[in-house]
């Protein structure tokens, strides 16, 4: 049975599957239509994505509109953050974070109209992501790490490290 855990934002949840472990290590199904519809999460992913991280690594915060995804850390940890983006919503801006790593077996599912991100606490982070959607750069956009207006506590010992793109977004862009 996989537990359903609730956030602040009525549309996103923590998922934890089963996990079988004995002394060899563990074993957990990451994705089961039934088990995954019958925990309330009735949706078809149309495309796996992988990425590879070290430590200080801020990916994000991204967004596609058109987009949700479920995030899991297969190897490390990351704190995952996420906001939302929906102009209308009234939770607008807000964010929350959430601890996932290779041990507590936590998935995050990230609705469509969030922006999404994770630091890598780690020196080797392996993040796994089923989306909603094939990735296309064109609906891709990103909100600047530090943005004031959102203003998501990001637990960062040292100096980040970004991509030139997420370097690049402006510092007080929202979509």
């Amino acid at each position: 049975m996989i537990q359903a855990l609730p956030t602040k934002f009525a549309e996103a949840r923590v998922f934890v599957p089963d996990v079988f472990e004995d002394d060899r290590g563990f074993f957990k199904e990451t994705w089961s239509d039934p088990k995954y519809a019958e925990a309330g999460l009735d949706l078809r992913f149309a495309q796996d994505s992988c990425s590879w991280s070290t430590r200080n690594v801020i990916r994000g915060l991204h967004y596609d509109f058109r987009m949700a995804k479920l995030v899991q850390c297969l190897k490390g940890r990351i704190w995952d953050a996420i906001v939302d983006l929906r102009r209308n919503s009234p939770t607008y801006l807000q964010w929350q974070g959430f601890l996932l790593t290779d041990r507590n077996h936590k998935q995050l599912f990230v609705p469509a109209g969030f922006g999404h991100g994770f630091l890598a606490l780690d020196d080797e982070v392996v993040v796994h992501y089923k989306n909603s959607v094939p990735y296309d750069p064109a609906n891709e956009g990103a909100v600047w790490w530090r943005n004031a207006k959102i203003g998501v506590e990001w637990p960062l010992v040292g100096e980040p490290r970004l991509s030139a793109k997420d370097a690049a977004v402006p510092e007080e862009f929202l979509p």
